[in-house]
């Protein structure tokens, strides 16, 4: 039976503690009214999706319709289709983007020449910083039918004339992931290259001494090394997963891959606020939040059942 004379020494030990991390604490002030202003605040209004939302009555003089936009949304064929590129997409992304990263974080930890290095990281993180809009304006050029792949490929005998890979609908996919990799490949590897960093030296040290090559002391030294926080970034992105966003198959799509370029950010866009149906717009973004937690949460388990560290 807990009493007054053995719960006084939690107490006590609980505010030493606050009163040792003061400093931590208070510069954490500022991002925690951050994120219950931007992040937590604006949650209020996802009451609009149970309302007939019409903006000129207020936010408390709507009529309540319960369930009736989320029932309209999952009789939309085309909500399934915008479902099906976006988890297509986010998948390939995931599959291809992450290994990506890690793969080009290995190559760079295995660079002797640290001016090589540098260089070559420099190179890499500059497309991160470069808009959406010149990212797809290259992508558009270099894949057109005058543009430098489509001649190589015919100078080399692999094509006979031109291809227009930019109306294939069977290939837009495979672009955007091609784009997003030579845009943020080399932004994400910095975290892995930050993990690297930490691994203690003398084991490299000790596994040359025991003949081990480069590739066995990746596999045995580096690759267990960075295992927590691939598993991090993994959970947080199979978290992430449906929420893939519209800039990039906005600016690489046309009309003939419009239906492969259909995503629930821009389906929301276009048949949601677009369509000044705020309300459904709201149900959407709904479902996409649930599914994020969804997922979350089932990745963090499994990560805890294969006997990894959880996130939370």
């Amino acid at each position: 039976m807990k009493t007054a004379t053995s719960t006084a020494p939690r107490r006590n030990a609980f505010l030493q503690k606050l009163w040792h991390q003061r400093f931590l604490l208070a510069l954490s002030v500022p991002f925690v009214i951050w994120l219950i202003i931007f992040c937590y605040i604006p949650l209020v209004g996802w009451v609009i999706a149970f309302q007939d939302y019409k903006p000129h009555l207020g936010f408390f003089n709507q009529e309540w319709v319960g369930l009736k936009h989320f029932e309209a949304l999952f009789k939309a064929p085309m909500f399934y289709q915008a479902l099906w590129n976006t988890l297509g997409m986010s998948v390939l992304l995931l599959v291809f983007g992450f290994t990506s990263s890690i793969g080009f974080a290995l190559l760079l930890n295995e660079l002797t020449s640290l001016k090589f290095k540098k260089f070559v990281q420099t190179v890499s993180y500059l497309p991160h910083f470069v808009s959406w809009v010149i990212v797809a304006s290259i992508i558009t050029s270099m894949l057109s039918l005058s543009g430098p792949i489509n001649e190589w490929l015919v100078d080399w005998g692999i094509l006979k004339k031109p291809f227009d890979f930019m109306t294939q609908p069977d290939l837009f996919w495979w672009i955007v992931v091609f784009a997003d990799m030579w845009k943020e490949t080399g932004w994400n590897a910095i975290i892995y290259l930050a993990a690297m960093s930490a691994i203690d030296p003398q084991l490299y040290e000790a596994a040359l001494v025991d003949g081990a090559n480069r590739l066995q002391r990746i596999w045995y030294i580096t690759l267990p090394g960075i295992r927590y926080t691939v598993i991090t970034l993994l959970i947080l992105s199979i978290g992430n997963i449906i929420n893939i966003g519209f800039e990039r198959q906005y600016l690489l799509g046309n009309a003939v891959v419009a239906p492969k370029a259909l995503v629930l950010d821009k389906y929301a866009l276009d048949f949601g606020i677009g369509l000044f149906r705020y309300s459904y717009g709201t149900a959407i973004g709904i479902f996409k939040s649930g599914v994020s937690i969804v997922m979350l949460v089932i990745a963090n388990q499994l990560a805890h059942r294969f006997g990894e560290r959880k996130i939370f």
